[in-house]
């Protein structure tokens, strides 16, 4: 069987994939977002996603033989394309030469008595959501609320994540406030992160029996509302003249203090 050909960037696939690429509603109304490069491609692959179309170059096929074979024989449609094409639904620079979109997972959630979730409030920027998912990956926590911000599907939090937002589990809630209830309910403590002297050193409480810590927005902070309703307040103590940390360091502090 011969692979279809795309050759013409006007092409409704290619015209598709590019509203992918910059619409965070095209995405939700559609159920699908795009990933990018062999190695994330592959992640979002092993990771279980639902591969739905591949777009690659000839160049990329033979050059990573057998990561596009495996991409080939998982999704549901394979398209060759031309370098041109691959540029116009490219999100970097300089593309590997290969395009997938994927279909969004559920968006559902259960918490767990002792487990430790990280959740962001309004975060933003894409990388510093892509960058946090990945710590929180990493070390092991439970899970990730987002609350307003930026979109998880953006594709500069997706290259950040490096995959983590395809391993760890993700839940996309429209009431902050709601959840932290549902914590509190299963006996899981829930810390708003404040840059505030008065607020408890993060270093000196004790996250064996679970948390949730909340990272507010880059330029606000935690909500008043949100830290109204958390179970206390926690800080980072600095001794520097710095007011405040970059959203990504605060977050890795708080999960490294809450899983060592």
């Amino acid at each position: 069987m011969f692979d279809i050909v795309i050759n013409a960037k006007n092409n409704p696939k290619i015209k598709e994939v590019k509203s992918l690429l910059t619409s965070s509603k095209d995405r939700k109304n559609s159920g699908l977002f795009v990933v990018e490069g062999v190695r994330l491609c592959c992640d979002a692959l092993l990771s279980g996603c639902e591969i739905q179309t591949v777009f690659c170059t000839e160049n990329c096929a033979e050059k990573y033989g057998d990561d596009i074979a495996s991409l080939r024989n998982g999704c549901k449609s394979f398209y060759t394309v031309s370098n041109d094409v691959i540029k116009a639904i490219s999100d970097t620079v300089t593309p590997q030469g290969v395009v997938c979109t994927v279909k969004m997972k559920q968006n559902s959630f259960e918490y767990e008595k002792g487990k430790k979730y990280v959740a962001l409030d309004t975060i933003q920027n894409p990388d510093n959501l892509g960058a946090i998912s990945r710590t929180a990956e990493a070390l092991g926590l439970d899970g990730m609320v987002i609350y307003g911000g930026c979109d998880i599907y953006n594709p500069k939090a997706l290259r950040a994540s490096m995959g983590a937002l395809f391993r760890l589990p993700v839940y996309i809630c429209q009431d902050l406030g709601n959840e932290i209830e549902k914590c509190k309910e299963l006996g899981i403590d829930v810390f708003a992160t404040v840059p505030d002297r008065d607020a408890k050193n993060v270093t000196t409480v004790d996250f064996s029996k679970g948390a949730m810590c909340i990272i507010g927005n880059e330029g606000n902070g935690v909500s008043k509302e949100i830290i109204e309703k958390c179970s206390d307040r926690i800080t980072i103590k600095m001794d520097g003249r710095a007011e405040s940390l970059n959203a990504n360091a605060a977050a890795s502090i708080i999960m490294w203090e809450m899983t060592r």
